[in-house]
């Protein structure tokens, strides 16, 4: 049976909550606030956690950040559950270490879809755990599922689960535009109404730690209207890694310039 940790100071969405799960079959337990949630999950090490950003004493985000780096709790699945709807707070709560995000007032159906999708990705089949550990390359690019582990141009790149699930996603149709909904489907594993705002979220983080000007996009292309494509670079000039140093060396200060002249 799994436990889940709920994380709420609203008891009335708390108790909500609670009481579907254990219908559900699930063992629960239960904090109202960041201090004692926190030292509640290192205590139990629960199989998933169900968390509110907007506790008292410690925020949300920060217990997630906490949980995310020890090492007891970092693998945990977090679905964060609140009122917070902009797309600036799920950009937080993704950078933070959250798995999902589901906003209030929500439906009960959808949060336990989305918490079975969660534990079944935690607990795989022995057919989904073959087909994760398949390394993926193209180019400059390799993806170790077993580890998650992201080789980029020769240097490791840290992305979060859902982060490396999209990118192996569009590697997988690398050329191709990917859909929202294919992507959601993959990444997330259940049929409910597409959540785009997430899904950009992610992508912008993902172009955060690959591109070398996130704001301009040059390998994980929007196609407008239908979904994304991945295009990798071609050759070394490419290297994001290394494109300061070769404009620097390309256009010499004049300093430099004026010593060759004389």
């Amino acid at each position: 049976m799994f436990q889940i940790l709920v994380i709420d100071h609203d008891s009335a969405i708390s108790e909500l909550v609670a009481a579907n799960l254990k219908k559900g079959g699930y063992r629960i337990s239960r904090a109202t606030d960041g201090i004692k949630g926190e030292a509640l999950a290192l205590q139990l090490i629960p199989d998933l956690i169900v968390l509110d950003p907007t506790l008292p004493k410690i925020d949300g985000f920060t217990v997630c950040q906490r949980l995310r780096r020890d090492s007891r709790t970092a693998d945990i699945p977090v679905l964060m559950l609140t009122a917070l709807k902009e797309i600036q707070d799920k950009v937080k709560g993704f950078n933070a270490g959250a798995d999902d995000y589901l906003t209030k007032p929500f439906a009960v159906e959808e949060l336990l879809v989305r918490i079975r999708a969660l534990l079944r990705r935690t607990c795989p089949t022995p057919k989904a755990t073959t087909k994760r550990t398949e390394i993926l390359s193209h180019g400059s690019l390799t993806l170790v599922p077993a580890r998650l582990e992201v080789i980029w141009f020769d240097q490791t790149v840290k992305l979060t689960q859902i982060e490396f699930k999209i990118l192996y996603c569009l590697l997988q149709r690398y050329g191709q535009v990917v859909s929202s909904g294919e992507i959601f489907q993959q990444v997330w594993g259940y049929d409910s109404k597409i959540d785009v705002e997430m899904i950009r979220a992610h992508i912008k983080n993902l172009r955060t730690k690959l591109e070398p000007n996130f704001h301009s996009p040059r390998y994980i292309r929007t196609v407008y209207g239908a979904g994304y494509r991945l295009e990798l670079p071609t050759s070394a000039f490419d290297n994001p890694h290394q494109q300061t140093i070769a404009v620097h060396n390309q256009f010499p200060s004049k300093t430099k310039a004026a010593q060759k002249r004389g």
